[in-house]
């Protein structure tokens, strides 16, 4: 179990293309502080890269992030998938 997966779920539970969360909202969403690194882009990148638990969980749910920079805000927007 990871420590994003109330974020996986709370996203889940949403029927929206798109969403943001204050780092405030998430850190409560999943019931601790998010770390100093969430402040960089890299931290919220979608690639798939090996020990990034948090991009697994919003990715389960079908979403990518984007930091909104300055504003310890992200976006949230639905994955499409096309035919």
């Amino acid at each position: 179990m990871s420590i994003y997966d109330p974020l996986r779920d709370y996203l889940k539970r949403h029927e929206f293309q798109e969403i943001e969360l204050t780092f405030q909202k998430t850190e409560e969403i999943i019931g601790r502080p998010l770390p100093r690194s969430a402040d960089r882009p890299q931290w919220w990148a979608n690639q798939v890269a090996p020990g990034r638990p948090q991009r697994e969980a919003w990715r389960a749910a079908g979403f990518d992030a984007f930091l909104i920079a300055g504003s310890k805000k992200v976006q949230f927007r639905r994955v499409s998938h096309t035919s």
